[in-house]
C-alpha cells in the first residue's frame, strides 16, 4: 500500500494543521453527544468525588474530549482500546455504560472491575477496552503486545494506545516504538499532549517538545493534530488506520489539546494562570466549536439544549445508581488474584 498523503502542510520548518474536512450534519451531533456526555460525566464525578464518595485517585478528562471522540469515529468494531489513567472519557467513547463506570468509581458491585479497580483500572473485553493503567506508560508496551497479537492472527484489527507527554519520556515507550516498527505492528500510538504532564511544562521536561517526531529515529511517521477540533482529530485518525490496515507498520499522531482541571483531583493546578486556562476555554473548546457549527447551520438553540439535558439525565441516573448500588462481598478479595 502506497504511503497515505499528508493530512499537514509544512511551514517554516514545522509540521502544522491544514484545514479539516467538513462533518456531515449526523456527524456534529454525534460528536457533539458523544463529548457532552464525557463533559458532564467528568463534571458530575468531580462532585462526587468532592463529596467523598469516590476515594482515592481521580483524573479528569474535561477539555480533551476531542481526541477520543475524533478517534473512535474512524475505528471499527474489533479494533483495541487501551491507555493511562485519565480513562474515563475513553471508556465512555467505547461505549461502555455510564453506570458501570461510575459504579467503578465509587467502588460498588455494578461497576466495570466488581467495585475493585476504581478510578485507573476498568476494562472490558466485550467493548475491547484494555484499561485504565496506573504506572506512567505501561499500557504502551501492553498495546503493543495487542498489536502483535492482531499481527499473529492476521486479522486487520488495530490497536489504538493512548498515553501523554509525561509517558513519552519513558523508556519503555521507545522499546516499544522500536518492535513495533521492526515487526510492522498495526498500532497507532495517540500522544496527548496536554501540555503539563503531572504539573511540569513540556518547555521544561522534553528536549524534543514535537512529540510527533519522537519515533523517527524508528522510521515511525507522526503527524501534529489540533486535537481542541474533533474533525482535525477524525482525519488523522482516518489516515492512521489505513496505514496500519495497509501493513505499514506503527504511526504517532501527537494531539495538542488541553485539561481544565488539575492533573487529579488533589493538584490545585498552580502551575499556570487562570488566565491561560479561560483563554483555551474562550478560544478553543471542543465542544463550542462543534455547537458553533450546527448554530451557523440552522440548528436550533433548543435542539441543542434537548441534547445536553438527555446527557445530564444518563449521568444523574449513572450518578444515582453508584451511589446506591451495593459495595463487593468481602469474598471479593480472594478473587481475580494470581497466585
Amino acid at each position: 500500500m502506497a504511503a497515505p498523503k499528508k493530512t499537514v502542510a509544512k511551514e517554516s520548518g514545522q509540521e502544522k494543521a491544514g484545514s479539516p474536512p467538513e462533518f456531515s450534519k449526523e456527524q456534529e451531533f454525534k460528536a457533539l453527544r458523544d463529548m457532552l456526555l464525557i463533559r458532564r460525566f467528568e463534571e458530575k464525578a468531580g462532585q462526587l468525588y468532592g463529596m467523598g464518595a469516590i476515594g482515592g485517585f481521580c483524573h479528569l478528562y474535561i477539555g480533551q474530549e476531542a481526541v477520543v471522540v475524533g478517534m473512535q469515529m474512524a475505528l471499527k468494531q474489533g479494533d483495541e482500546v487501551i491507555t493511562g489513567y485519565r480513562d474515563h472519557g475513553h471508556m465512555l467513547a467505547c461505549d461502555m455504560e455510564a453506570k458501570g463506570v461510575m459504579a467503578e468509581l465509587t467502588g460498588r458491585r455494578g461497576g466495570y472491575s466488581r467495585g475493585k479497580g476504581g478510578s485507573m483500572h476498568m476494562f472490558s473485553k466485550e467493548k475491547h477496552f484494555y484499561g485504565g493503567h496506573g504506572i506512567v506508560g505501561a499500557q504502551v508496551s501492553l498495546g503493543t503486545g495487542l498489536a502483535f497479537a492482531n499481527h499473529y492472527r492476521g486479522n486487520d484489527n488495530v490497536s489504538v494506545t493512548y498515553f501523554g507527554d509525561g509517558a513519552a519520556n519513558q523508556g519503555q515507550v521507545y522499546e516499544s516504538f522500536n518492535m513495533a516498527e521492526l515487526w510492522k505492528l498495526p498500532v497507532i500510538y495517540v500522544i496527548e499532549n496536554n501540555r503539563y504532564a503531572m504539573g511540569t511544562s513540556v518547555s521544561r521536561a522534553s528536549a524534543q517538545q514535537d512529540f510527533s517526531k519522537r519515533g523517527a529515529s524508528f522510521n515511525i511517521p507522526g503527524r501534529q493534530v489540533d486535537g481542541m477540533d474533533v474533525r482535525a482529530v477524525k482525519a488523522a485518525a482516518d489516515e492512521a488506520t489505513a496505514w496500519c490496515r495497509g501493513g505499514n507498520g506503527p504511526m504517532i499522531l501527537e494531539m495538542q489539546t488541553y485539561r481544565y482541571r488539575g492533573h487529579s483531583m488533589s493538584d490545585p493546578a498552580k502551575y499556570r494562570t487562570r488566565e491561560e486556562v479561560e483563554k483555551v476555554r474562550h478560544d478553543q473548546d471542543p465542544i463550542e466549536q462543534v455547537r458553533n457549527r450546527l448554530l451557523a447551520s440552522g440548528v436550533s438553540e433548543q435542539d441543542l439544549k434537548a441534547i445536553d439535558a438527555e446527557v445530564r439525565e444518563i449521568v444523574n441516573e449513572a450518578a444515582d445508581f453508584a451511589q446506591h448500588d451495593p459495595e463487593p462481598d468481602p469474598s471479593e478479595l480472594y478473587t481475580d488474584i494470581y497466585r
